[in-house]
């Protein structure tokens, strides 16, 4: 199989995220709707400890999370590998 450089790593990432259990992570959109995001368990444990820290549950910092503003390159398509850390106070748009 020929793959560019980035891609055996982006495929194994990809395997070994599918054998793992999801956790599902409910949560309420800004919009008001309900959402569920299935994470993978070292995902998960990094929004446990990101919501530890704020001292907010799980859910309250993805909604905070939807809040912040995507930036200009992510929006062409190109995959964003960092993602942003939610503050205690929510920006306002």
């Amino acid at each position: 199989m020929e793959t560019s450089d980035d891609e055996p790593t982006f495929l194994r990432d990809l395997i070994k995220a599918s054998r793992q259990r999801p956790t599902l992570a409910r949560w309420t959109d800004r919009d008001g709707s309900a959402r569920q995001t299935a994470l993978t368990p070292a995902e998960a444990s990094r929004l446990n400890t990101i919501a530890h820290r704020l001292g907010l549950s799980p859910g309250e910092v993805l909604r905070r999370a939807a809040h912040i503003p995507v930036p200009p390159d992510a929006r062409r398509g190109s995959r964003v590998e960092s993602r942003p850390v939610p503050t205690a106070e929510p920006t306002q748009p």
